[in-house]
C-alpha cells in the first residue's frame, strides 16, 4: 500500500515537470509556425516524446497495462545520385545534410502520434488534479484508471503497427536479397576459379593429343588420361558448387538426415540430437542446415575445437537449434566469421541469433526460427469455446435425424401413400400440413449439417487472421 501510494505521489508531482514543459511546447510551436523558426520543431518533439516514453515505461511498471511506442519508423538516410547529388523534393544538394534533416522535420510532422503526445502532454496535468481524490484514498485504482488514460492517447495506432510492419518487412527483404547476391558471387567465384578453370586445363589437354596422336601416341595417350583425371576431378568440383547451392540429401531426406551427413564430413566430432516430428518447410530447411554448416566450419577453422554438439528441436511453432564446441571462443558478429550470414540467412524468418562465446570457450550459438513449424503438429491452433465444442457436436450427432427419417424417408412414404406412419411425426399431422413440416424437417437437417462445419472454419479462419496480423512480419512472434 505505502509503494502504491509512492507511486501516485510520483505521479502528482510530474505536474512540476510537465507544466513547464507545456510552456516550453507552446513557445516552440509559437517561433515555429508563426515566426518561422523552423528549427525549434524537432528540439520541441524530442521533449515532449521523452516526456511520453517516460509515462509509457511507468504506467507499465506501475499496472499491467502495456502501452506500445506508436511512432513511424525513421526515414532512411538519403541516398546519392549516380553523379553523387543527392536530391529532396526538387532540389539538388551536394551533401546528404539538409535532406536527412527535412526527412526528419517532415516525419515528425507527419506523424500523428506527435500531435497525440501534445494533446496528452496538455491534459494530462488536469486529469491528474481530477483523479486526485482516487489517486489519495485509493492508488491502486487510480493508478489503474490513469494507464487506460494514457493508452487512449499515447498507444499505437493501427497505422503506426502497419508502418512498423512494412518498415520490418523492408529491412528483411534488403537483408534477403543481400544474403543472395552474396550467394551469386560465392557460386560464380567458385564456377569461374575452379571449375572454369579445369575446363580450360581439359580443352588445352585435348587440342594437344590432337596434335600428338599420329606423331607421339603414347605421350597423346598419357594426355588423355590427364584429361580423363581432370574430368573426374571437374565432376567433383561441380558436385562440391550444386551441394553449396542445395544439397540433394536436404532435399531428399530431410534437415536431420542432412545435419548427420554433415556431421560425418565434418573435422570435428559432431553429436547430432534432432527432435523435430515432421519436416519444416524447404526454406526454413535450407537456411538453418547452411547456418550449421557454417558454425561447424568456424569451430573446425578458427577456434581449435575438437567436439561439437547440434540439437535441433521444436518448442510449439517455435524452431531453437543450438551449435556448442569446445573451441578457444572469442567469436563475434563483426570479425567476419560468418555469423553475419547466418543473421542475414535467420532474418528472413525472423530468425535470431545468441551467441555465448568467452575468451577460452565454449562457444554455443542459439538460433530461434518462430512461427515456422506447422501449427497443426505444433499443438498452438486455439481450441473451440467449450460452447462451440457442443454445439458442434450435437449438431453433428443429431442432424441425421430431422433430415433422413423425419425428412426425406418421410416424404418418400408421402409420395408413395404408404399407410404404415411408422414414426414419422409429419404423418400424423393433417394433410395441409405434413408437406410443410417435412420440408422443414430437411431444412432443419441442412441448416445444422452447415453450422456444424461453419462454426470450426469461421474459428480457425479469425484466430488465423489474428495471428497473421499479430506477427511481427505480417510476419513474426
Amino acid at each position: 500500500m505505502l509503494r502504491r501510494f509512492g507511486q501516485a505521489t510520483v505521479l502528482l508531482a510530474l505536474i512540476l515537470v510537465q507544466l513547464p514543459a507545456i510552456v516550453i511546447s507552446f513557445l516552440a510551436l509559437l517561433g515555429t509556425f508563426a515566426l518561422g523558426m523552423v528549427f525549434l520543431y524537432p528540439p520541441h518533439v524530442r521533449l515532449v516524446r521523452r516526456l511520453a516514453e517516460d509515462t509509457r515505461r511507468r504506467v507499465g511498471a506501475w499496472t499491467d497495462i502495456e502501452i506500445a511506442s506508436p511512432y513511424l519508423p525513421k526515414p532512411p538516410p538519403p541516398r546519392p545520385q549516380a553523379d553523387g547529388m543527392y536530391r529532396h523534393d526538387r532540389t539538388l544538394y551536394k551533401t546528404p545534410r539538409i535532406p536527412a534533416w527535412s526527412d526528419r522535420w517532415k516525419w515528425m510532422l507527419s506523424d500523428p502520434a506527435t500531435w497525440r503526445d501534445g494533446l496528452w502532454l496538455l491534459l494530462d496535468p488536469l486529469l491528474k488534479l481530477l483523479l486526485l481524490p482516487v489517486l489519495v484514498t485509493m492508488p491502486a485504482r487510480g493508478l489503474r484508471l490513469y494507464g487506460f488514460w494514457c493508452e487512449v492517447l499515447l498507444s499505437a495506432t493501427r497505422a503506426s503497427r502497419l508502418a512498423g510492419q512494412v518498415s520490418h518487412l523492408n529491412r528483411v527483404r534488403n537483408l534477403t536479397v543481400d544474403s543472395q547476391a552474396a550467394e551469386m558471387r560465392r557460386i560464380e567465384r567458385d564456377l569461374h576459379d575452379g571449375t572454369q578453370a579445369r575446363l580450360v586445363a581439359i580443352g588445352m589437354t585435348l587440342g594437344a593429343v590432337e596434335e600428338l596422336v599420329e606423331k607421339d601416341p603414347a605421350a597423346a595417350r598419357a594426355l588423355l588420361a590427364k584429361a580423363r583425371a581432370a574430368s573426374a576431378d571437374t565432376l567433383t568440383e561441380l558436385r562440391r558448387v550444386i551441394r553449396g547451392i542445395h544439397p540433394p540429401v536436404l532435399a531428399e531426406r530431410g534437415l536431420a538426415d542432412a545435419v548427420r551427413a554433415l556431421a560425418l564430413d565434418s573435422a570435428l566430432r559432431v553429436t547430432v540430437d534432432v527432435d523435430l516430428p515432421h519436416r519444416p518447410e524447404p526454406p526454413v530447411e535450407a537456411a538453418v542446415y547452411f547456418a550449421v554448416s557454417e558454425l561447424l566450419s568456424n569451430a573446425a577453422r578458427h577456434s581449435d575445437a575438437r567436439v561439437a554438439t547440434v540439437d535441433i528441436s521444436g518448442d510449439g511453432s517455435y524452431l531453437r537449434v543450438t551449435v556448442t564446441d569446445d573451441g578457444m571462443g572469442g567469436a563475434e558478429p563483426g570479425k567476419g566469421s560468418g555469423l553475419l550470414g547466418i543473421e542475414r540467412r535467420l532474418a528472413a524468418f525472423d530468425g535470431v541469433l545468441a551467441i555465448s562465446s568467452p575468451p577460452g570457450g565454449p562457444t554455443t550459438v542459439h538460433m530461434e526460427l518462430p512461427r515456422v513449424l506447422p501449427e497443426h503438429w505444433a499443438g498452438t491452433l486455439p481450441k473451440l469455446p467449450r460452447w462451440k465444442a457442443i454445439t458442434v457436436a450435437v449438431c453433428w450427432g443429431t442432424a441425421w435425424c430431422p433430415l433422413f427419417p423425419q425428412g426425406l424417408v418421410a416424404g418418400v412414404f408421402k409420395m408413395v401413400g404408404a399407410e404404415n406412419k411408422s414414426w414419422f411425426l409429419a404423418l400424423y399431422l393433417p394433410g395441409p400440413w405434413q408437406w410443410p413440416f417435412i420440408l422443414g424437417m430437411i431444412s432443419l437437417g441442412i441448416a445444422m449439417y452447415v453450422l456444424a462445419s461453419v462454426i470450426p472454419n469461421q474459428y480457425d479462419r479469425r484466430h488465423r487472421l489474428a495471428w497473421a496480423t499479430s506477427s511481427p512480419t505480417g510476419c513474426g512472434r
